[in-house]
This record gives structure tokens, C-alpha cells and sequence, in this order.
């Protein structure tokens, strides 16, 4: 009789092994619908405890509840979960680009409780990126599992991102676009099905148990040609709060890491900075989700000067937040930033020319965001799509189109790198999956070192060497000096013709006269692109091995394609 475990094997093989296409969807699904439940539980936690703070906010004492939220969140993170601060997405696009997806399986919970303790205390954050963390690792332990490849890993991380997006703000394109724009960058048909259906299974548990239609309610927008040119102007506008915004942030963090202070004591003092600001402007508190909803709405009180002071107020406090040691994202912060440039930008052409017909300012609130979503994750369709389903705003669609490209191309042009991006940048670690670069960086150079290569002393006769190449099959010898066996050059077959057809120079001549001295080495530290863009730059078959001055081996570009072929058929293989 066939064990329980054998009739699994056998079903596994049946259904899945010859096409995974089925396999994705019902992992996505579930991906999907765990992911949508990690967010909803977060959602609902953060507006429970933000009720539950707000009678004690008036109090005097009230500046430091931003400062023990964000305390207790990071001493959770280092001491308990043993986890890095901040909000995750770039480590999860790292663990994409580097690792295949892989990803541990307590980061399904640990950012979720840390960025409960930040934002609902009252730290300037907001609760995206955390999401995104805990259904990216639902997703990758899913595939783990299952037993699943590089490739289908991916395939669920991105389930668990759209997921996890699509419940938070109830908007399932936006999940879908995100998960493939900014987490997997490439739109790939194997992708876009099961992503798809994870984004929808996501909102569908997010409307099962809080029944709503749209995040932030509005009236209908009256958008006509007139506000064409001044979206224009608008999209310049959060283009260069946009890069503000990132470089505060980035500059917030660097500040922090070179003060004498634990990560604790940085956490407490940027809380307590948030604390401060919001005894002047509440606004700068939580996810400022109620602030949004205001601005939407038109009843938002603040005049044009404040409302302008708010902005850097917001970018200030979300920078002592995230780059001192709290938990959380920068979708809402970017929300709340790009709806009061909006404000500020509408009440300042209003003020400039009263008698043109604009837009309401509610509709520049929603252009503001879409330019501040766009900019700082230069990711123009997320943009658009995120803003259109949350506030169910799809009368300003032309106008919200133009600021989203503007806003991510003028972005890009001054600051080249996304901030989810720029860091794994600059540290060499952003590679896409299934590009040349992420392939070679999964082989080890050690493995493409070929050792059996006759080496030769400098000293020898022409003659000697003549005898060895009659039973040799290498093209090339490695030249070595006598007592130290320190590399001295190198004899390539090609280049030594004219002696070898000479048999009256053959006791005239001792191999450190005709060996090449200027062939470029490599050594076992390079990683394998460098040599590889040494190779290709001086048009070179075969680079030599050197290490401490000791010939190692050699590296062939033909060893080389032969490895990256079978990883090639590893990473996109079943198992």
C-alpha cells in the first residue's frame, strides 16, 4: 500500500511538476489571502491603540509617547526579533535581487509588531512597508514549503507584496503594480497572473471584515483644461519636495549611526523630536490618514503658510522616525507630504489668479500625492493606479498621469536612484533576477579556476620548452621564477610562431625573453563581473590566477559559459 506521503509525491508530480502555472495561482492565492490577513490585523491594531491614546494627547507630557513607542519598537527589533531597523522594502527587494526570495520566517511577524509600537504611539510613519515585509516572507515560506525554485520563490514573494498592499489600502491594480514596478521589476506573463490573483484575494479579505469602498471618501471632482498647465507646475513642485524628502531621510539616518548612542537611546530621542513638533502641528502624528481625509474633503483648517510649514514639519518627523530607529514606511508619509503641497500649491495659484476656475483643492491634494508616491519611488504607475483606486478620483485621471510622469522622470533625472534603491546601489547589491549580473554573482570563482597548468621556469631553454609543448595540450604557460615561485608572465602559443619555426634559436633563447609581462591577472577576490569586464575590455580568452604574487590558475571565458549555463537551468528548473 502506498503511504500518505508517497500518494503526495505522486499528486505534486501530476499536477504541478509539468507546468507550474497552476502551482503559482493556488500559492499565490493563499499567499494572498495570509497576507491580507497580516495587514488587516495591523490596520485594525494601529486604529484601536490610536483611539485609545487619543484622550492623552492633550496632556503636557503627551511629547514622549512618539519617544517610548519608537523605543520599544527598536529595542523589540534588535534584542528580540534581532532584526535592523527602518521599514524593509529595500530588504526585501535585496533578498529578490541577491537571494532568490529567501527570506526568514519571523520577519512574517516581527515588522508588523514593531511598526504597531511606532505608529501608534504616534511616530511619522506608516504601516505599508511593514505589510509588505510580513506578506513577502509569508510568501517565500509558502515556496519554501513547497519546495519551490528561484524563479516560483519570487513569483510568491511578489503574491505576498500585492497581497499585502491591495488589503492595506483596499486597492488590488495597486498591489499588482507595485509588487511587478518596484519589488521584482520585470513584467513578466509567469508573474502577472499569480500576483494578480494574490492582489484580489488580498482586498477581498481586507472588504470581508472591514466592508468599505474607498480608504479616504470625497465628492466629485470637477477637472477641466484649465488645470492641465498648472499640473505641470505641480509636478515640478513635488519633484523637489520629492528629493528633499529622500535626501532628509537618507541624511537622517547617516546622523544618527555616528552619534555615541544604542540604538534605543536614537529611537527615543527622534520620537521625542516628533513629540515636540506635534504640540504645534498634530498633523505630523501617525500615518495622518485623518489628515488626508481633510484635505480630500476641503475642511482642512490650516492657511496657506502653515499648511507650507507642515510639509517640512511631516519630512522632518518621518526622517527622525525612520532614520532614528523606529519601524514603518513612507507610502503614507508621502501621502500626507504630497496632499499638503497640493493644498499649498492650489490656495498659491488661487491667491495668484482668483478668477481662473481650478480644481477644487481636493483634487490638487490627490495630484500632490500621486507626484509624491511617484517621486520618491520613481515608480510612475503606482502612482497613478494607487491614488485613483483608494480615493475612487477617476475624473482627474489625464491630469494625474501628467504629474506622475513628470514628477518620476524630473526625480530620476536629479536623483537617478529610487529611495527604496539608492543604498543597494551604492553598496553593489542591487541585481534583478534572471539579468547576467545576478547570475554571475550566485557562481563562485574559486569553481571557474581551472589548476592543472604546467608552469615553467624563466630560466628555461627554448629547447626544454619546445620538448614539453610536443606533449602538451595548453595554449598557454604560466612562467614562474625558479626559487620563489613568484608569477612572472606568461607564454600564449599564438605569440611565440616565429621562434618555434626556427630551430637555429632554439639554445638561444631563455623564456624570460619572449614571455608576455603585461597580460592583466586576476585575483580570487574580484568578484566574477569584474573579471569578466576585464576580459571583454582587452578582448582576452583566458585571464591568469594570481594571488601573493603565485600563479593559482586560469579562467576561461568558455568555463565561464558552461557555469552560467547549468546556474542558468537551476534557478529556472523545478526541484
Amino acid at each position: 500500500m502506498f503511504s500518505i506521503k508517497k500518494w503526495y509525491k505522486i499528486l505534486y508530480h501530476k499536477l504541478f511538476h509539468l507546468d507550474d502555472r497552476l502551482l503559482l495561482i493556488l500559492a499565490g492565492s493563499v499567499t494572498g489571502i495570509c497576507s491580507g490577513l497580516a495587514a488587516v490585523a495591523l490596520r485594525l491594531s494601529l486604529e484601536s491603540v490610536i483611539e485609545w491614546l487619543h484622550p492623552y494627547r492633550h496632556y503636557g507630557w503627551a511629547f514622549i509617547l512618539p519617544a517610548i513607542g519608537a523605543m520599544l519598537s527598536s529595542l523589540y527589533l534588535e534584542k528580540i526579533a534581532r532584526e535592523g531597523a527602518g521599514h524593509g522594502v529595500p530588504e526585501v527587494i535585496y533578498s529578490v535581487s541577491r537571494y532568490g526570495g529567501l527570506l526568514r520566517f519571523r520577519s512574517s511577524f516581527s515588522r508588523l509588531i514593531s511598526s504597531f509600537l511606532t505608529i501608534g504611539s504616534g511616530g511619522s510613519a506608516g504601516p505599508e512597508a511593514p505589510v509588505v515585509m510580513s506578506g513577502s516572507s509569508i510568501g517565500s515560506n509558502i515556496a519554501k514549503f513547497l519546495s519551490l525554485n528561484d524563479r516560483q520563490r519570487i513569483t510568491l514573494v511578489g503574491c505576498g507584496t500585492a497581497g499585502a498592499i491591495a488589503s492595506i489600502f483596499n486597492a488590488p491594480i495597486a498591489g499588482l503594480v507595485f509588487a511587478i514596478e518596484v519589488i521584482l521589476g520585470e513584467w513578466k506573463f509567469v508573474n502577472i497572473i499569480p500576483i494578480a490573483i494574490a492582489a484580489v484575494a488580498g482586498a477581498e479579505v481586507s472588504q470581508a471584515i472591514i466592508p468599505e469602498q474607498v480608504v479616504f471618501n470625497h465628492q466629485p471632482f470637477q477637472v477641466g483644461f484649465s488645470d492641465i498647465l498648472p499640473s505641470l507646475g505641480l509636478a515640478m513642485a513635488t519633484a523637489i519636495i520629492s528629493v528633499i524628502f529622500t535626501k532628509i531621510l537618507r541624511l537622517s539616518g547617516k546622523l544618527a549611526k555616528i552619534t555615541p548612542f544604542p540604538l534605543w537611546v536614537r529611537a527615543f530621542i527622534g520620537g521625542s523630536i516628533v513629540g515636540l513638533i506635534a504640540i504645534f502641528m498634530p498633523v505630523v502624528l501617525g500615518e495622518g490618514y485623518h489628515s488626508i481625509q481633510a484635505m480630500i474633503s476641503e475642511t482642512f483648517s490650516m492657511g496657506l503658510f502653515l499648511a507650507f510649514a507642515a510639509v517640512f514639519a511631516k519630512i522632518f518627523s518621518t526622517a527622525m522616525t525612520l532614520g532614528w530607529g523606529g519601524s514603518g514606511g513612507i507610502f503614507a508619509p508621502c501621502l500626507v507630504i504630497g496632499s499638503l503641497t497640493g493644498i499649498v500649491f492650489h490656495r498659491a495659484l488661487f491667491a495668484l489668479f482668483p478668477t481662473i476656475g481650478f480644481a477644487s483643492e481636493g483634487a490638487y491634494a490627490l495630484l500632490g500625492m500621486t507626484g509624491l508616491v511617484s517621486g520618491v519611488m520613481q515608480a510612475p504607475l503606482t502612482g497613478i493606479f494607487l491614488i485613483v483606486e483608494i480615493t475612487g478620483g477617476y475624473e482627474t485621471i489625464l491630469p494625474l498621469i501628467v504629474v506622475s510622469s513628470i514628477s518620476s522622470t524630473m526625480s530620476h533625472y536629479i536623483e537617478p536612484a529610487s529611495f527604496y534603491f539608492k543604498e543597494l546601489i551604492e553598496r553593489g547589491q542591487f541585481l534583478r533576477p534572471g539579468t547576467d549580473a545576478r547570475i554571475l554573482s550566485d557562481l563562485n570563482i574559486n569553481e571557474l579556476i581551472e589548476t592543472d597548468y604546467v608552469k615553467l621556469s624563466e630560466n628555461m631553454v627554448f629547447r626544454n620548452f619546445i620538448d614539453i609543448l610536443k606533449t602538451s595540450e595548453q595554449h598557454f604557460f604560466p612562467v614562474v621564477e625558479d626559487e620563489t615561485g613568484e608569477y612572472k608572465g606568461i607564454i600564449q602559443i599564438s605569440s611565440i610562431r616565429r621562434y618555434a619555426l626556427n630551430p637555429g634559436m632554439y639554445d638561444m633563447i631563455f623564456l624570460n625573453q619572449i614571455m608576455d609581462t603585461k597580460v592583466l591577472t586576476a585575483s580570487q577576490e574580484n568578484d566574477l563581473q569584474e573579471v569578466l569586464d576585464i576580459m571583454d575590455i582587452n578582448n582576452m580568452a583566458i585571464i591568469p590566477v594570481v594571488e601573493n604574487d603565485q600563479f593559482i590558475g586560469m579562467i576561461s571565458k568558455t568555463r565561464i559559459l558552461d557555469l552560467y549555463r547549468r546556474e542558468l537551468m537551476m534557478q529556472t528548473s523545478i526541484h
